[in-house]
């Protein structure tokens, strides 16, 4: 697999820009993950005064299946030496970043899979997000190969393989994950109550049906 052509297209193109895109580039590529973890606490701290066990679970599954996403890349990763492009790749612009060390392969992309599974996990948790969480993992894959420390097609299947296999988890852990959720919140462990929220039954406990308290 070449993309050593679109790759040197790309660095140069973020050579040309203005210091202070390429300076946001920077920025966005070491800290951008760190906002998908802020959808992670939002969009879990919402499902909790929902009610239902469902959004408590997916809320919970996303981070869950990001994390098995990135064993996934992690793994593919060991099993194929590909070397970083700002090594690897004559003729092209030095890297806006410090090229990784030798050793730290290049395929495919962590943060790529990291952002395309935390924007799926996220996704099927609330759908209204996918405008949002979907335009991130792509500038997130973006900005790798700006930056010149992945190949196009570094990215491109770190956001597949992330995508896919976060997919896959939260489809096969949804029905044990609600069910967790509901034992959870039958329990009297108050720590763990107000992890879950309460749900309905333990909202109305306390009042006789047909009954008004004053």
């Amino acid at each position: 697999m070449d993309s050593s052509g679109l790759y040197r297209a790309v660095t140069d193109f973020a050579h040309r820009t203005p210091p202070w895109v390429q300076s946001a580039f920077e920025v966005w590529t070491a800290y951008g993950l760190l906002l998908f973890g802020v959808l992670f606490a939002a969009v879990w701290w919402r499902s909790r005064g929902r009610g239902a066990a469902r959004p408590v679970a997916l809320a919970l599954l996303a981070p869950v299946a990001t994390a098995v996403a990135y064993g996934a890349s992690e793994f593919v990763k060991y099993t194929v030496d590909e070397e970083r492009p700002c090594r690897s790749v004559a003729g092209a612009a030095a890297s806006l970043v410090p090229c990784p060390g030798p050793g730290d392969g290049s395929f495919p992309s962590n943060h790529a899979a990291l952002a395309g599974a935390a924007a799926v996990a996220l996704a099927m948790a609330v759908r209204r997000l996918a405008p949002l969480t979907v335009p991130l993992a792509l500038l997130m894959a973006f900005s790798r190969v700006f930056v010149g420390v992945h190949h196009p097609h570094d990215v491109a299947f770190g956001l597949l393989l992330g995508g896919s296999v976060a997919a896959l988890a939260v489809l096969a852990l949804t029905g044990p994950a609600r069910a967790a959720v509901i034992a959870a919140r039958a329990g009297d462990v108050p720590a763990v109550v107000w992890f879950t929220g309460r749900g309905p039954a333990r909202r109305g406990r306390g009042n006789v049906p047909g009954c008004r308290l004053p």
